[in-house]
């Protein structure tokens, strides 16, 4: 046990330590009401939430240039990506029926099965470990940038290619479904002119 770990303590909590399990809890409230809207704009938005929360939880942990990057990157590019996804294939606006396919159990025991399996192996790695967040230097941008660049170039590039297949796909659907209906529409307007 190190030095830290023992003049702190574990039952003696400080206010950074209550704000994130306060803005933890929120993220999690905000994750659930992503996944459990049925209307699709309202979802995207709890996602913004959710995605803050965690940008938050980031700055809480003194990893400034981590939270920023998310911010950037994933409540910025990713929910406006999504937005415009939404909007490019003429979703529903309001309640669509067609948002919950009848698998809720079985998409609940999966979500249960793979977030308890994740947080045993979390708890298992840094069963021992104590990081001292006064003296940290893990959220800096020269130590971001080393980490990224030398181990996660893969991952990174690879959800570059994955966004813009996505917003390739929406432009695909978008025009797919747009020929003759799009036909119809323009041409509706112009017989109830000429019957007026």
């Amino acid at each position: 046990m190190t030095l830290a770990a023992a003049s702190h303590g574990f039952l003696s909590p400080t206010g950074v330590e209550i704000a994130f399990v306060l803005v933890g809890i929120a993220t999690l409230g905000a994750a659930l009401m992503t996944v459990g809207s049925r209307q699709l704009v309202h979802a995207a938005l709890w996602l913004v939430v959710a995605l803050g929360g965690i940008a938050v939880e980031y700055l809480l942990l003194t990893a400034e240039f981590i939270a920023w990057v998310q911010v950037l990157i994933y409540v910025g590019s990713v929910v406006v990506l999504l937005l415009f996804g939404l909007m490019l294939t003429k979703a529903p606006i309001g309640p669509s029926p067609d948002a919950d396919s009848g698998n809720r159990w079985v998409a609940l025991t999966v979500a249960g099965a793979s977030a308890a399996a994740l947080v045993w192996v979390v708890v298992d790695a840094f069963r021992a470990t104590w990081i001292d967040l006064d003296g940290a230097v893990q959220g800096s941008a020269e130590a971001a940038g080393r980490s990224l660049f030398r181990f996660w170039v893969l991952p990174f590039e690879a959800l570059s290619v994955l966004l813009l297949a996505a917003l390739v796909g929406a432009v695909a659907l978008s025009r797919r479904g747009g020929g003759a209906k799009g036909a119809a529409e323009t041409s509706a307007p112009a017989a109830r002119e000429g019957r007026l």
